[in-house]
């Protein structure tokens, strides 16, 4: 598993924490280091990212997400979503489908059988959307 790949399950861990425990995860970040260094930075962009644009991310993700509340949404796809959007539409140098994709691989893995095809058609949506949307 690649460092990235890690990292980016390393802060839907924290993410998902924070999320549940109604904490901050900067507070979480820092008060769980991570101990490979190359993981640890991207966890901390990853983190400091989502938190940075949280406000936007979930405007965007109640906008896209059709047929789902955030409220209802589970929670590990919330924080997914989360994750990809910030990854999407923030992260310079990064692919837009290897982000989609890696969002879907983990929602394979750790959420709902539905959740996989769901979460890639928000990330779809918004991924043909980015050019236009207001950042």
């Amino acid at each position: 598993m690649s460092a990235r790949r890690k990292a980016r399950k390393r802060a839907l861990d924290l993410l998902f924490e924070s999320d549940l425990r109604g904490t901050n995860p900067l507070e979480l970040l820092s008060s769980r280091p991570t101990p490979d260094l190359a993981e640890a930075e991207y966890v901390a962009v990853l983190i400091n990212g989502v938190s940075e644009y949280k406000e936007k991310i979930d405007e965007f993700i109640n906008t896209y997400a059709e047929g789902w509340d955030m409220d209802r949404m589970p929670a590990v796809d919330r924080n997914l979503l989360r994750v990809a959007l910030y990854e999407i539409l923030w992260q310079e140098g990064l692919d837009d489908q290897i982000a989609a994709n890696e969002a879907v691989e983990l929602a394979s893995e750790l959420s709902t059988k539905d959740s996989a095809a769901y979460i890639n058609g928000v990330l779809g949506r918004i991924i043909a959307l980015k050019s236009v949307l207001p950042l």
